[in-house]
């Protein structure tokens, strides 16, 4: 018989199985969640896998190198991403656009009053102990128009010419018997002195001539101008044959025989920014550095986020790691017996032209790169971080365009500084490296001019030789305006006149020629309207457009022109 349940147990019945179907649904539910998630897990194992798989070989596939002496270990890897570096200011600085106001003022921006004072001091003193009583005393306009003569006989490309040849009334230049006589420059060039011997500090100093005058010069040029991302380190060899303890044979060089300097140049401008002589090795003989490392570090001193360009007689992986430290970079070539290197770069059997293969450290990069069968060219840098080649058809290296490109700084300033250069044969070496100091001065200075003028003569190509050929008549204004005695020949005279001409004079002259000449040309006042001749000359009584045909000129000789 069958079992009657009454309506509460009905209700209880039904909603107890109901719990039951959702707990089975939940469980089931979670049991699909749980299987989905192995399987995920087990497709990144996989993943994993494949991708240990792949670091694996891709370390199987690189190439390392050990250096010579077993310190350095290469890589042909890419390094990590370099780090970016800071921004600069280029251009002038502050005090420089504030005080380069004309040519002649920007000029002695680097040959400063004191500098001059100097030179004027010392030069007296030698005067007095050369010629005794018959000496008068120099002034800073007499020194400023010799140092204007010798720029202007570099202006005409005439300083290798005899001093006789310029002052000569026919075939020489009117400008320079009008600033002073040819005796009086041959006894400034003869008596100029930059120290004085009887109270010479160091003897052992082997710049102590000119030491004074050059310390103060150089610590002018970083002052002005502040390089381009690119600055360039090289030797350039002042050109000196005579007697010099520290004057050096290098027979790479146009000149052979000189004194050489190490600069550091924009690569762009070839702004001279820092210089220093070299007078031979240390007298006592225990250097810490390197010389070269030591050299480029003190004329690279101030330098921060730029990149520096030298040659093999620079580069080193110690020196890149000091410049590292100074947030410098650095690409240069790289001489093949440096124990750095690893050997397999240096191997030439086998190459192929136009070949290049590459190592790398974490902050260095080097390239060995085959121009042609049997010679390779090695290059470190701290700047390129990859192994990029050029499309060209040599495919070059990216290290080598870019060194290509900026390595030329120094060289482009003995280029310029020859072209128009002041140096006037001497015995004496002091006056080589005085000759030297105005040309680098004179070719910052057209540099700081053109960079707070670029319309100044824009377009020409002999924009230097105008700077130029301006600074040196403004320095010999001053000596030509107080001559006492007139020059011999007529044409100095004529020069000498239009130079001394008083400022007031000259503003009145100019007044009244405006008020007397129109704006435009204007027809001739007699001339009829056929001729329709025009003119911009006016008659100084009725103020009537004339032409040359209706006006009455009068002559004058030289001495009377000016009144």
């Amino acid at each position: 018989m069958a079992k009657q349940f009454s309506l509460q147990e009905t209700l209880g019945y039904v909603l107890d199985s109901s719990d039951g179907e959702d707990v089975a649904d939940a469980e089931s539910e979670d049991f699909d969640e749980a299987s989905e998630t192995e399987d995920h897990l087990e497709q990144d194992q996989d993943h994993n896998e494949t991708y240990e798989e792949n670091a694996d070989e891709e370390d199987a596939d690189e190439d390392t190198y050990l250096s010579k002496d077993r310190s350095i270990g290469w890589t042909s890897s890419l390094p990590r991403a370099k780090k970016s570096k800071p921004a600069l200011t280029t251009g002038l600085t502050m005090y420089a656009s504030s005080h380069a106001k004309d040519i002649k003022s920007t000029f002695e921006l680097f040959l400063i009053e004191e500098i001059q004072k100097i030179v004027l001091e010392m030069s007296n003193v030698e005067g007095r102990r050369v010629f005794a009583e018959e000496w008068t005393d120099l002034d800073l306009a007499d020194i400023q128009a010799y140092i204007g003569v010798v720029i202007l006989a570099g202006v005409y490309c005439a300083n290798n010419e005899a001093m006789a040849s310029l002052w000569h009334p026919d075939s020489g230049r009117a400008i320079f018997g009008a600033v002073m006589p040819l005796k009086t420059f041959r006894k400034i060039s003869r008596i100029i002195r930059f120290d004085n011997k009887q109270t010479r500090i160091s003897s052992k100093d082997k710049l102590a001539p000119i030491r004074p005058v050059w310390n103060k010069w150089v610590e002018r040029l970083p002052m002005m101008y502040n390089p381009g991302p690119n600055v360039t380190v090289d030797e350039f060899l002042v050109p000196f044959r005579g007697r010099c303890p520290f004057r050096q044979y290098m027979p790479s060089k146009p000149a052979k025989y000189g004194i050489k300097i190490w600069a550091a140049c924009d690569s762009k401008t070839s702004y001279a920014w820092q210089m220093q002589v070299y007078t031979g090795k240390s007298v006592s003989g225990n250097q810490k550095k390197d010389p070269g490392t030591r050299v480029l570090l003190d004329v690279t001193e101030g330098l921060r986020g730029h990149t520096i360009f030298c040659d093999n007689s620079f580069t080193s992986h110690a020196l890149s790691q000091e410049l590292l430290k100074r947030r410098l970079t650095m690409v240069g070539i790289i001489g093949k017996n440096k124990p750095e290197l690893p050997p397999a770069l240096l191997v030439t059997k086998g190459r192929a032209c136009f070949s290049s293969m590459f190592a790398f450290t974490e902050t260095q990069s080097l390239v060995s790169y085959c121009p042609k069968k049997g010679e390779t060219v090695l290059l470190l840098s701290t700047l390129h971080r990859d192994a990029s080649v050029s499309s060209r058809d040599d495919k070059k290296p990216t290290i080598i365009l870019d060194y290509n490109k900026s390595k030329g700084g120094v060289d482009n300033l003995y280029k310029m500084v020859a072209t128009h250069t002041c140096k006037r044969k001497t015995a004496r070496w002091p006056m080589a490296l005085f000759f030297n100091m105005l040309d680098v001065s004179a070719l910052n200075s057209y540099v700081l001019w053109c960079d707070t003028r670029p319309e100044w003569h824009s377009g020409k190509s002999f924009r230097r030789r105008l700077f130029l050929e301006e600074l040196g008549k403004a320095l010999v204004a001053p000596l030509m305006e107080n001559r006492q005695h007139p020059p011999c020949t007529p044409a100095s005279l004529c020069v000498l006149n239009k130079a001394r001409r008083p400022l007031e004079v000259e503003n009145e002259a100019s007044t009244s020629h405006t008020e007397a000449t129109p704006r435009k040309k204007m027809r001739c006042f007699f001339c009829s309207r056929e001729k329709d001749r025009k003119t911009t000359v006016m008659c100084r009584t009725c103020t009537n457009p004339i032409c040359r045909s209706h006006a009455v000129y009068h002559a004058y000789c030289l001495q009377c022109a000016d009144s």
